[in-house]
């Protein structure tokens, strides 16, 4: 499976390739993340749960960075093992240029997966891995710039209009 997307995240270069390098930054940033630990150099170590289809599964891997040249590019490599799960591994390229409103991410994404997660098909599969991709970007985008001030003001409005009470979106539309 392939992914790949860009993204342009309101920061400086450095910024972005510090807080690509920081453990609690991407511990904050990957869905269902509940333990990362280690470092760029030595590598990471994670615990994520996450629910994939009807497959719900608990997933420790590692990672390494390879071909590191910072501030602008490294490779991801890495494997999760899901017990009768089954497993996923790959890597990214991730590189960051120079852009008039900060730093572009850009990401190239190659991944296998086996055991129970495969059989569940390609669309469930590719339709999970860019949902997460999605998350992760957006939650990466949030902890380096900070929260935008849209959705601070939506929240603020929503609140207001709500007598202070917040609903959920599904409450919000049908009143």
């Amino acid at each position: 499976m392939e992914l790949s997307g860009t993204r342009v995240i309101k920061a400086p270069r450095d910024q972005v390739w510090a807080a690509l390098n920081d453990a609690e930054t991407l511990k904050a940033c990957i869905p269902g993340c509940q333990e990362l630990t280690g470092s760029p150099e030595e590598g990471f170590e994670a615990t994520v749960v996450q629910k994939v289809g009807p497959v719900k599964a608990t997933f420790k891997g590692a990672v390494t960075l390879q071909d590191v040249n910072p501030p602008t590019s490294y490779k991801i490599v890495g494997e999760g093992k899901g017990g009768a799960a089954g497993f996923a591994k790959g890597g990214a390229d991730v590189s960051l240029a120079d852009h008039e409103e900060g730093t572009e991410l850009t990401y190239q994404v190659d991944a296998q997966v086996g055991g129970k997660l495969a059989q569940l098909g390609s669309r469930v599969i590719g339709g999970f891995a860019r949902k997460m991709a999605d998350q992760f970007f957006d939650r990466f985008r949030e902890q380096v710039e900070g929260p935008s001030e849209d959705a601070g003001e939506a929240a603020a409005a929503g609140d207001a209009a709500e007598g202070g009470e917040k609903k959920s979106w599904l409450k919000r539309i049908t009143g």
